[in-house]
């Protein structure tokens, strides 16, 4: 951490409110750029995605229950692994408490994974999460949707993910992170957004609660960003990080 001056109440008041009109204007710059995001077209989803869910096989529109909006998280747990990814189980453990709010405003919230239903719900259980958490297993929608990659697409050493071709090695795995939004139109599904890497950060509560603190993160000597991170019930192990994943993005990665 870097050295602080100390100073009067009066000149931290000063310095206090010089910093407080910087993120005024972060603030109102931040609610232009999510009036963009909401202004963005929208692509049809044609594909008849079917997920396998606990009450049975249910289509992407089925997933809405009723609702106009539906976010997706893109958890990256893939057929066989015994484990779901650090870093997304990180961003995970905020989900249960919005879930019911979101419902409120017309937003279905649904978490999505490659694994079969079966290892969802173990994982799921072990973590004691709640939050509604479906398989695509044998459904291209992780694919199309930049999350996953076939080992013919790894063997390339580049895959197309957060919207460009990435070599890093960082992200050659066969399943990554990502958020996506749909809106449900009588009956005709849009996508609305889809976000990957960084653009996931707004995810991320306690990222937000360190950004308050004198240490923030405190991440800039670590080998990689959530090199720290590691399932909730794993934080008494003395082990480095099991983390595995895209999330895991470098410092200066875009959104």
């Amino acid at each position: 951490m870097q050295p602080h001056k100390i100073v009067s109440e009066k000149e931290w008041l000063a310095a206090r409110k010089d910093l407080l009109a910087k993120e005024k204007e972060f603030t109102r710059a931040r609610d232009a750029l999510s009036a963009e995001r909401r202004a963005l077209p929208w692509v049809k989803v044609k594909k008849p995605y079917v997920f396998d869910t606990p009450q049975g096989a249910k289509t992407l529109a089925e997933l809405f229950a009723g609702k106009s909006q539906l976010i997706i998280y893109h958890f990256m747990l893939g057929p066989g692994w015994d484990e779901g990814c650090p870093s997304c189980s990180y961003l995970a453990d905020h989900f249960d408490g919005a879930t019911i709010h979101l419902a409120n405003r017309d937003t279905a919230f649904v978490v999505v994974s490659r694994a079969p239903l079966a290892e969802i719900q173990t994982f799921k259980k072990r973590m004691g999460w709640h939050f509604p958490w479906v398989s695509s297993f044998g459904s291209d929608f992780n694919f199309d949707y930049k999350v996953s990659f076939s080992k013919e697409e790894l063997a390339k050493g580049k895959i197309y993910y957060n919207y460009d071709s990435v070599e890093d090695p960082a992200y050659q795995n066969d399943e990554l992170p990502g958020a996506s939004v749909f809106y449900d139109a009588h009956g005709t599904v849009f996508q609305t957004y889809s976000a990957y890497a960084r653009g996931l950060d707004i995810l991320v509560g306690t990222y937000n609660m360190l950004d308050l603190t004198p240490k923030g993160r405190d991440e800039d000597e670590l080998p990689w960003t959530m090199a720290w991170v590691r399932h909730h019930d794993k934080y008494e192990d003395s082990a480095k990080s099991q983390s595995c994943c895209g999330a895991e993005h470098r410092k200066d990665d875009a959104a």
